[in-house]
């Protein structure tokens, strides 16, 4: 089994609809993955997923209500044999807190499949929660094809 996580900023949109797609589509292919999300702040530990990314999600067959936002913690490189974030500043964010000698893949989760953006845009602050449910599941797609080769 691989265990992936996702990490965006607040851990109640990209990386909770990430968490939730991944699950998904891995279980309707039998691919034996675990999937958590975190956040690099830590402003909604506890908090649902946001109510727009539940909306979206529900109107695409995703349930995103059991989720719970929680932070990003240095222990999770030893907990995870792969790390995605959504975007740059997520990247450098997860890497400040690496621990030495600490080898866990760290990639922008939109870097398995060609032609998307290298970021998944924050729907929280543009309001393309539709766009953002796209690229995360193309990414998720691509993501799932390469863990299928493993």
């Amino acid at each position: 089994m691989i265990r992936v996580l996702v990490v965006c900023l607040g851990n109640i949109c990209r990386s909770p609809t990430a968490e939730a797609v991944l699950r998904a589509k891995a279980g309707a292919q039998g691919i034996d993955v675990a999937v958590d999300s975190a956040g690099t702040g830590a402003w909604h530990i506890g908090d649902p997923p946001y109510g727009p990314a539940i909306s979206e999600g529900r109107a695409r067959g995703y349930d995103l209500t059991p989720l719970r936002a929680r932070k990003f913690i240095a222990d999770d490189f030893a907990r995870f044999d792969l790390i995605l974030g959504m975007d740059d500043n997520n990247l450098s964010d997860i890497e400040t807190l690496r621990p030495a000698d600490n080898a866990t893949p760290v990639r922008l989760m939109t870097s398995f499949a060609e032609g998307l953006p290298s970021a998944v845009p924050d729907p929280y602050y543009t309001g393309d929660f539709s766009g953002a449910f796209d690229l995360i599941e193309q990414a998720a797609d691509a993501i799932l094809s390469d863990i299928a080769l493993r």
